[in-house]
């Protein structure tokens, strides 16, 4: 692999996720070389949620640019936070979460960073335990 060197990155298309979610891949290992972080753009469709899922052994910082999401987190995703703009979330390793837009008819935008080169090769699809009295 080269070395590293300062690069600007502007991303051409976007990719969906396995989080099925459209994501702009900015500064990755794929991209610029980067040994210890990645950043992108996630935008979330008016109404859309992301799979459940988590990042295993990877933090995810978050930092909400346009719209209002509810993250919904812990091992039954019954714990719940809501991010607007201007807002920053932290995601500890292994969490398991969803993303869930809160509007019907504008998307939601935010910067995504995670201490993971190759973050999208450590996501794993995450299935909630059936609830309690079935």
């Amino acid at each position: 692999m080269n070395t590293p060197s300062v690069r600007a990155v502007r991303p051409e298309r976007e990719i969906l996720t396995r989080q099925r979610l459209p994501y702009f891949v900015g500064v990755s290992g794929e991209t610029v070389g980067a040994q210890g972080l990645s950043m992108h753009l996630v935008v979330i469709p008016p109404g859309a949620r992301a799979e459940p899922h988590l990042h295993r052994g990877h933090e995810t910082a978050i930092y909400v640019l346009e719209g209002r999401v509810e993250t919904r987190f812990g091992a039954d995703l019954s714990q719940s936070v809501v991010s607007e703009a201007g807002d920053f979330l932290f995601i500890p390793p292994d969490e398991p979460h969803i993303a869930i837009n809160l509007s019907a008819t504008e998307p939601a935008r935010a910067i995504v960073a995670r201490n993971d080169p190759a973050e999208r090769d450590r996501v794993e699809p995450y299935t909630p335990p059936p609830a309690a009295g079935g």
